[in-house]
């Protein structure tokens, strides 16, 4: 009779679609470029919060729905995702997830002729929607995509280059977008109607240009994946076997599930403050168009943290890497808070390199032997991103209420959650049941 060692190997085994000895690289490096993209448009979310906030003349908790519209997507649309990736296959899926977000980037130029924010927010949430299908068609497919043992380090890779895209981004985007100096907010409520109007086609009209070239991007990346050959890869509604499993039975998925959200709700509210917070008097003082530039450190570190996490990853186990780096980003941010001047600007700032390998790690650590289920996980586990539409909204009304610098305490709280995922809510229900 087979042990229960013998029957996890052989479950482990099966779900391993390619040999040990293909060469992925080629498929890798095609669908790292959508990594970057969507890192890239992520992030100049981070852009737009200030600049639609002076325009608008909104509080930090309004200004806040422009990350509430695009992470919300996440929740709405991942397990409808999700059932598309398992009835047409990965690669058909990401082509009509590019699609779709160049239909959302061509919206912000009717978003920015009218001056309307609910508008924009509309723009946001079908360029994430798009985003949305992405995110479940490339995590497990990269995560799939070779040796099971070599799966975070793989997809901590390919995340490095989203955050190539997240490290750029504000960079640009503080050049294109925030290029012009604002009226002060006493200025702002002196206009009249027709004024104000007119005045908020002009700010706005600094959207199009970037949004254009984005949109254009964007089919020219759907029009590459779609002709391309990618390999194939089993998903639950194009195996041959029926498959009677749960997704909600697997303990590490429901927990990561968890960990994804407070993951995502730390990084997005930490990176949608840092240009106001940076400007506070106590802090720098900064301009944004300056402050902006500023914000491409806290991306950037999380770019090198990814580059060297991938060979880290293939040496260290992923649960204890992702325990010492919650450990240093809630010591960070807990030091951001007690300090002021550039020590608290430089220690918040240091945080997104400690940021580095979590999602992915997270992501691998989810969707752990779920085999032919893998594409549910995926779904489940972006449904989870909505903590970045949520978490920041709490940290905005905090910041309204309490003051922006002490509102961190936010992303504190979420990194002792991935303090416990990484000890003990990642380990797989097989796992488990071989130490008891």
């Amino acid at each position: 009779m087979a042990t229960r060692e013998d029957m996890i190997s052989s479950s482990r085994a099966r779900i391993q679609p390619f040999s040990a000895t293909t060469n992925y690289w080629h498929p890798l490096a095609i669908i790292t470029t959508l990594f970057f993209m969507w890192g890239f448009l992520t992030c100049l979310n981070d852009i737009l919060v200030p600049h639609l906030k002076s325009i608008f003349d909104l509080s930090y908790a309004r200004v806040m729905l422009i990350q509430f519209a695009f992470f919300s997507a996440y929740f709405l649309f991942s397990v409808p995702w999700s059932k598309i990736v398992n009835r047409i296959g990965y690669q058909r899926a990401m082509v009509i997830g590019l699609l779709t977000m160049a239909c959302g980037a061509f919206l912000f130029l009717p978003a920015a002729s009218a001056a309307s924010f609910p508008l924009f927010l509309t723009a946001l949430m079908i360029l994430a929607a798009g985003i949305t299908g992405l995110q479940v068609a490339a995590n497990p497919y990269v995560d799939l995509l070779g040796s099971p043992e070599t799966a975070s380090s793989r997809l901590d890779l390919t995340q490095a280059f989203n955050s190539l895209g997240t490290t750029i981004a504000p960079k640009i985007g503080g050049l294109l977008i925030l290029s012009s100096t604002p009226f002060a907010i006493e200025e702002l409520r002196k206009l009249a109607p027709q004024a104000l109007q007119a005045y908020r086609v002009q700010q706005a009209a600094s959207v199009k240009l970037p949004y254009i070239v984005i949109a254009f991007a964007l089919l020219l990346l759907a029009l590459l994946i779609g002709m391309s050959k990618l390999p194939a890869i089993e998903t639950a509604g194009t195996g041959k076997t029926k498959v009677n499993d749960s997704i909600w039975k697997h303990r590490n998925l429901v927990l990561g599930a968890a960990g994804i959200f407070t993951y995502v709700g730390a990084e997005v509210s930490i990176g949608s403050f840092l240009v106001n917070y940076f400007g506070l008097p106590e802090i720098a003082g900064l301009a944004a168009i300056t402050a902006a530039g500023y914000v491409s450190f806290y991306w950037g570190g999380a770019m090198v943290g990814r580059f060297l996490g991938a060979p880290i990853l293939r040496r260290i186990k992923p649960g204890n890497l992702l325990a010492v780096c919650a450990v240093c980003a809630a010591a960070l941010v807990c030091f951001s808070m007690l300090a002021d001047g550039r020590t608290a600007m430089w220690s918040i700032l240091a945080v997104g390199l400690f940021n580095s390998v979590m999602f992915p790690t997270i992501f691998s650590l989810g969707v752990a032997e779920l085999g032919p289920l893998t594409g549910n996980g995926s779904g489940i586990l972006n449904m989870a991103i909505v903590g970045g539409a949520i978490l920041p909204v709490v940290q905005g009304a905090i910041a309204d209420r309490f003051g922006l610098h002490h509102a961190f305490f936010i992303p504190v709280l979420c990194y002792l959650y991935i303090l416990f995922y990484a000890v003990s809510g990642s380990k797989p229900n097989s796992e488990r049941l071989v130490r008891e």
